[in-house]
């Protein structure tokens, strides 16, 4: 009958939005064996331009995946920083350089790749692990949300589909953006940026009464990674907290022909009186320029500027005259695109743990500090995880909780920390000390270079909460809300691990493995397959009495209801929830695994595939590439050793002694349902 929806069909997760928060929320699921669907609006995926930058613990991430080699091969890898500012006689000249990366902070460096390339190793993976896991994560093109609702009765039910979703499948034409009327013939990006209408509400009104299959989909959990203009934030009734600034930028990805000599590094140029800009290199020869353009300004009455007005070659005037005397012409154009600044964040990010906001539905800032895909990407890697473990009824719901005060306390950092850089890149440079209304070029270097770490993505903190078992209040380290509730949660003993705060990502030194000598970087055995990870520093296992100290800890944690038998399943295997992980001192060739080490330490494997040898790693020399020095390195006594307990997202939450059995009982009683 005309009208009458289709019975609905169920999925544990729905995203709204292919980018690559979305893209990479379902490689989660894929890996995690969880049903879901991805949504997008448009009918294919972005083949050049949009965002690029991909710092250092994005490619962690990537690799804990299995395709960081892929982004290796084909990325630009940015060494170098270079700061061009004008002379005491306006005459623009390099002032300095340093690494654009801190240096040993990781072992990547920030790099450049189009997010075309980005969301086509996401998709391969998440076609590969799918397959491998028997996951049903499908990505569908050219299907439109057009209405929510959330059963608030049944929300905290874990078994329930509480989220109801009417979608519409447009057709090929009401899929496909309208590019701008520049006449430039390039490919442009105008329909993504800020300075564009959201068009959701008129391909709403253009479908209707159209040919178009709409369906009804019960969902467990729902994602909104549906960018800043998200449908899904305003169907929940949120809204950002900001404002736009009156500055606007045009950006090119170009091949360059110039004389500028360092169009092959990363540069920030101050010009005397003609704005700013930034050069990224590109892979394939090509640069990206993010050019001022002061001749742009915002309406009076709207505070948007007139995108229409804005095209490659009034971008390319102006980047000529901020580099000038040097010249600048290109003969090939790959994409270009504008937007106005505006930092904001959410003032939610989730409504009753059950429909959550990822990416730039919650946050919004400038792009040159190369933050908002790896921010983006960041909060649905924090998220994936959780979700997954609340479908598979591993962990109790009240763990979604630590999404927002995690996340939201990242995205507040980030705005802070772009509102000052954004503004001194912006600003024109000071003609003196007197002059107090332009930029100290000094203040500018130090900014930089203070936000270099926080850039990297690698001093993000998470605050106490069930999850992260540390001092201090919870609400203060993190966005404000309550984590905790009633959790039982036990101070870390920090000083056991000097180098490894709660709540930081779990840092990575060499170790060699135990039964054939191979060198490992520790952290490429942190994969990102949904487990939580103990990680035994065993110590000095030839001593008798460290000895005697690691067999006992392995006699409770095999105990009936210790914290490893009460969390795992009795069909299967002993690491399929915690794997333990062992690294000890002792010197690798006074060392026997099957007689120093309990078997706990290396089980058996299933299907008669004899013992694990990949779990016991020894902190020794390699015969080719010295010594990780991995004990040092974490801040751990080589002698007694201590455990650290690492979530699945590679990220530290526990920390205590051998014998401190009740404390890491506590940490999985309190993020980990009994089997």
């Amino acid at each position: 009958m005309p009208g009458v929806m289709p019975e609905a069909s169920k999925t544990d997760v729905v995203i709204v939005g292919a980018g690559p928060a979305g893209l990479m929320l379902a490689t989660w699921l894929a890996h995690t064996g969880i049903h879901a669907r991805l949504l997008d609006k448009r009918q294919t995926k972005i083949f050049t331009g949009q965002a690029d930058g991909l710092q250092c613990r994005t490619q962690e991430i990537f690799e804990s995946f299995g395709f960081a080699d892929r982004v290796a091969k084909e990325a630009y890898k940015m060494e170098e920083f270079s700061m061009w500012n004008p002379s005491p006689s306006g005459v623009l000249r390099r002032d300095e350089r340093f690494p654009d990366t801190p240096v040993g902070i990781s072992r990547f460096h920030e790099s450049v790749l189009h997010q075309g390339r980005i969301e086509r190793f996401f998709l391969d993976n998440i076609g590969k692990y799918a397959e491998m896991t028997g996951a049903g994560v499908s990505v569908e093109r050219g299907v439109l949300p057009l209405s929510i609702e959330i059963d608030e009765e049944t929300a905290e039910d874990p078994d329930a589909y509480p989220v109801t979703m009417v979608l519409r499948h447009l057709t090929e034409e009401e899929a496909t953006p309208e590019q701008s009327k520049s006449g430039s013939g390039v490919e442009d990006g105008l329909f993504r940026s800020n300075l564009a209408p959201d068009d959701t509400a008129d391909l709403v009104r253009r479908t209707s009464g159209k040919e178009g299959r709409e369906e009804v989909v019960r969902a467990k959990y729902v994602v909104g990674c549906d960018g800043a203009h998200s449908w899904v934030r305003s169907q929940l009734g949120f809204r950002l907290e900001g404002e736009p600034t009156d500055y606007i930028w045009g950006v090119l990805d170009i091949v360059p022909i110039t004389n500028f000599p360092d169009i092959r590094n990363r540069c920030s140029v101050h010009s005397e009186a003609s704005g700013s800009l930034m050069v990224i290199p590109r892979e394939n020869s090509l640069v990206r320029l993010y050019v001022q353009l002061n001749e742009v300004q915002p309406d009076a009455e709207t505070g948007r500027a007139d995108r229409t007005s804005i095209t490659p070659e009034k971008i390319l005037k102006a980047a000529q005259k901020t580099l000038a005397p040097y010249t600048l012409e290109y003969k090939h154009c790959h994409w270009w695109t504008a937007y106005q600044i505006g930092q904001r964040v959410g003032t939610q990010f989730s409504k009753l743990e059950r429909v959550f906001l990822a990416g730039d539905a919650v946050h919004t800032h400038s792009p040159k500090a190369g933050q908002g895909m790896n921010v983006s990407m960041q909060d649905s890697y924090n998220l994936g995880w959780k979700i997954a473990h609340c479908v598979q009824k591993k962990a109790p719901r009240s763990i979604l909780k630590t999404y927002q005060s995690e996340r939201r306390r990242i995205a507040q950092d980030l705005i802070a920390f772009d509102h000052k850089f954004s503004r001194l890149f912006s600003g024109r440079p000071a003609k003196d000390a007197a002059d107090e209304a332009g930029v100290d070029l000094k203040e500018f270097k130090r900014v930089f270079l203070q936000g270099a770490m926080f850039a990297s993505g690698l001093s993000v903190d998470y605050g106490r909460s069930m999850l992260v078992f540390k001092e201090g209040s919870a609400k203060e380290q993190g966005d404000g809300t309550d984590v905790v509730g009633n959790v039982k949660v036990v101070a870390s003993k920090q000083e056991l691990a000097k180098n490894c705060p709660v709540g930081m990502r779990f840092p990575t030194f060499q170790v060699l493995n135990q039964s054939g000598g191979r060198p490992w970087q520790f952290q490429q055995w942190l994969k990102s397959d949904g487990r939580y990870r103990v990680v035994l520093f065993a110590g000095n296992v030839k001593d008798t009495i460290q000895q005697k100290r690691v067999r006992t800890w392995c006699e409770e944690a095999e105990k009936e209801g210790s914290w490893l038998k009460r969390h795992t399943p009795k069909d299967k295997a002993i690491n399929s929830i915690i794997e333990i992980l062992t690294i000890h001192s002792s010197a690798r060739k006074e060392t026997e695994l099957l007689d120093d080490f309990p078997a706990l330490l290396h089980p058996l494997r299933e299907n008669d595939m004899g013992w694990d040898y990949e779990k016991v790693f020894v902190d020794d020399v390699s015969y080719h590439h010295g010594d990780g020095r991995a004990y040092e390195g974490y801040g751990v006594d080589k002698a007694r050793g201590c455990v650290v307990a690492v979530r699945p997202d590679g990220y530290t939450g526990f920390i205590g002694e051998l014998e401190d059995v009740d404390g890491l009982d506590s940490y999985f009683a309190a993020c980990l349902l009994d089997v």
